[in-house]
């Protein structure tokens, strides 16, 4: 009887956190034994670890990483009138954020060699009513933050990076979250630094901003009981905390890890000869990047990539797709007017990405049938043509 093929996952979370179980119970053990669920010393340590990390003075807790852009344009004022201008190529928060304040997003279209932000498109966009850029690090890799900020002063305007993706990552060897006014981070499970749960962090390098979103973050309380500005619940645990310092000591070496794997791929798959304009177009890095991998991600051409899916998942291999439908085109935003022709990169990187399994536990065996398997495809997509 032929065996079952094995699972290749786009991300296993638990084999990932089983080398640091001890580590983890010890932790969360001295928690119990505290009972400070919130506010207990982890917090505040794991504050400073994260500043010192993001070579930062200043970092606060919250409760997400939507949390952390929301509290970033809440601490600035920024309400309805203004204006943002945000990628459409991201995750719904970092949009939703803009306009749960009554403001309104102006989307600025990609690069598509990176995928992030082009810098070279902010400029036409800004208008009297703008207020603030959102640059987003995807995929674990810096959009061109330096020309970004360069702009964003030129204009009088803030940024708020959006690194819930990036968190160790750098640009001309300076971190995320270390370039703009307010960093966003994330610890959400699947994030290269994840918790056992939701979670988030914002970084600043101004002290007096800092406060501010502190503020911001505990129901704009201040003292107990006294509210001084109309603020939010959100906190990070301390459970969170004591399991994230964990994971922050081993974050390194789980960035070599994913790096490694990456620099795999890219010799497995051209090896195999599926590199192409035809084929697969590999993740480029940009020279001045540290890239750290929260997602290996593929252009795959020819109107071909939900196929190559549908074929990976018959195989039993993951994969998953960053992002198949851009934020404008979302229900809720089709009332927004966007020009069609405005945000062509945009829409063509979801027609054509794909994401293959990367995380610090996947096993050398485990890639090479990745990559076997999107040979296979192409090769019998190769012989259904010739027949």
């Amino acid at each position: 009887m032929a065996q079952p093929t094995p699972n290749v996952p786009i991300l296993d979370v638990n084999r990932d956190n089983q080398p640091y179980r001890e580590e983890f119970i010890e932790a969360l053990t001295s928690v119990v034994d505290s009972g400070r669920f919130l506010f207990g010393p982890d917090v505040g340590d794991l504050e400073r670890e994260v500043a010192a990390y993001s070579q930062v003075e200043n970092a606060v807790g919250c409760a997400s990483g939507s949390d952390a852009l929301l509290l970033a344009l809440m601490s600035l004022g920024i309400g309805p009138g203004d204006e943002v201008i945000v990628p459409s190529f991201t995750f719904f928060a970092s949009v939703s954020c803009i306009t749960r304040l009554g403001a309104t997003p102006v989307f600025v279209d990609i690069r598509p060699d990176t995928f992030n932000m082009d810098a070279e498109k902010i400029e036409e966009l800004i208008t009297p009513n703008t207020k603030a850029i959102i640059p987003v690090h995807l995929f674990g890799q810096c959009a061109e933050i330096d020309r970004i900020c360069q702009i964003a002063c030129s204009h009088d305007l803030v940024v708020i990076e959006d690194a819930a993706q990036a968190i160790g990552a750098a640009y001309h060897s300076r971190p995320a979250g270390s370039w703009g006014l307010i960093g966003c981070f994330s610890f959400y499970p699947t994030k290269n630094l994840g918790g056992m749960g939701d979670g988030g962090m914002l970084t600043s390098l101004d002290p007096k901003v800092a406060d501010r979103l502190r503020l911001f973050a505990g129901h704009g309380m201040r003292p107990r009981y006294y509210h001084q500005v109309v603020g939010i619940n959100s906190r990070l645990d301390t459970f969170q905390a004591a399991v994230l310092r964990v994971k922050l000591k081993h974050l390194p070496e789980a960035v070599e890890s994913r790096q490694a794997i990456a620099g795999r791929y890219n010799r497995m798959l051209s090896d195999a000869g599926l590199v192409g304009d035809d084929a697969i177009s590999l993740p480029y890095q940009d020279p001045n990047a540290f890239h750290v991998w929260n997602q290996y991600s593929l252009r795959i051409g020819s109107g071909r990539r939900d196929n190559l899916r549908a074929y990976l998942a018959e195989q039993n291999v993951g994969s998953e797709i960053y992002y198949p439908v851009p934020v404008h085109e979302q229900e809720c935003y089709r009332d927004l007017k966007v020009a069609s022709h405005a945000l062509t990169e945009t829409s063509r990187a979801c027609k054509e990405i794909l994401n293959l399994p990367i995380f610090p536990g996947l096993t050398v065996s485990e890639q090479e049938r990745v990559v076997e398997t999107v040979a296979g495809y192409f090769g019998s997509a190769a012989k259904s043509r010739v027949a």
